[in-house]
C-alpha cells in the first residue's frame, strides 16, 4: 500500500513536489510500476503521478520536435523515423495507449527483459532531455541522461526537426506483447549518420565506434561489426538471450539499419 499520492496539476508543481527525487517513486502510465506493486513489490511509497501535470503533449516549433515525458506512447507512431516505427514495435496496442515515453525511456532493464525501447531511436535523433533535480534543471544529450539519470525527473525530450533517412532493425520474441530482444536504429541528416542500439545492455547506447567506421570509408557490414566495440563489457543475460546472443546478432541488425539509410538515399 503507497502511504502518499502526489498529483501536480503542472509542470511547476512536478518539479517541485519532485525536489531531488529522494523518497519518490515517479508514476508516468502505470504499465511498469503497477505489475510490481500487484506482484507483492516494495510498500509505503511517496508516488508522484504524473498524469495531470501538462507533459503529455507533442509540439513542433523553432526548428525541434519536442515530445513531454507523459506522453502516451501510442502518440509517437506517426512521427518521424525510425521513432515511429520503434514506437509501433512497443508491445500492443492496449499497453502503447497507456505506457509513456517517460517511462519507457526511464524504466530499468530486468533479470526479465530488456527495456527502454525509445531509447536507441532517440539517440539515433540526436535527441536532447530536458530534467529536474538535485541542482536544478538542465537539458542534455539523451545518451548522457541515460548515463547518469539516477535521482532526476525526466519533463521531454526534443529532436532537431529536419529531413532525414533512417532505419530500424528489431529482433523481436513471439508473445502477447510482442517484447524485442533488442534493436538498431540509424539515421542520416546532412550526411551525418549516428547510430544507436538497445537491449545490448542497460540501457541504449550510441555507437560510436560504427559512425566513425562510416565516416572513415568502411562498408555497411564492416562498420555494422565495430557494435560490438561499442557494448564491450556491458552485453547482459536476461530471460529472453544470452549475452553471447546478443554479440553475434547485433551487427546484423545495425547492418540491416544502415542498408535500409542507403535504400532511402537512392
Amino acid at each position: 500500500m503507497t502511504s502518499e499520492i502526489l498529483l501536480p496539476t503542472s509542470q511547476e508543481e512536478a518539479i517541485a513536489s519532485f525536489g531531488d527525487g529522494g523518497g519518490l517513486t515517479v508514476l508516468g502510465g502505470g504499465t511498469a510500476l503497477m505489475p510490481e506493486l500487484a506482484a507483492g513489490g516494495p510498500s509505503g511509497l511517496r508516488v508522484l503521478c504524473l498524469a495531470r501535470a501538462g507533459l503529455d503533449g507533442v509540439s513542433r516549433s523553432n526548428g525541434s520536435v519536442t515530445i513531454g515525458a507523459a506522453c502516451p506512447i501510442s502518440a509517437l507512431e506517426e512521427l518521424d523515423e525510425p521513432l515511429a516505427t520503434a514506437a509501433r514495435h512497443v508491445a500492443d496496442p492496449e499497453v502503447r495507449a497507456q505506457a509513456t515515453v517517460g517511462g519507457n525511456i526511464c524504466v530499468e532493464a530486468s533479470a526479465e527483459s530488456p527495456r527502454g525501447d525509445l531509447q536507441a531511436p532517440l539517440i539515433a535523433l540526436a535527441a536532447t532531455g530536458r530534467s529536474s533535480g538535485a541542482g536544478g534543471e538542465r537539458t542534455e544529450p539523451i545518451e548522457n541522461f541515460l548515463a547518469s539519470r539516477d535521482g532526476r525527473l525526466l519533463l521531454e525530450v526534443s529532436y532537431p526537426d529536419t529531413s532525414r533517412v533512417a532505419g530500424y532493425a528489431v529482433a523481436r520474441r513471439p508473445h502477447a506483447h510482442h517484447y524485442p530482444i533488442m534493436a538498431a536504429c540509424a539515421a542520416r541528416d546532412s550526411g551525418t549518420t549516428r547510430v544507436a542500439v538497445t537491449g545490448a545492455a542497460r540501457t541504449g547506447h550510441r555507437c560510436t565506434s560504427v559512425e566513425q567506421a562510416l565516416a572513415s570509408g568502411a562498408t555497411a557490414d564492416d562498420a555494422a561489426a565495430r557494435v560490438v566495440d561499442d557494448v564491450a563489457g556491458e552485453l547482459r543475460d536476461d530471460a529472453l538471450a544470452s549475452a553471447w546472443y546478443r554479440e553475434r546478432v547485433m551487427p546484423t541488425l545495425v547492418a540491416r539499419a544502415l542498408a535500409q539509410l542507403e535504400e532511402g538515399s537512392a
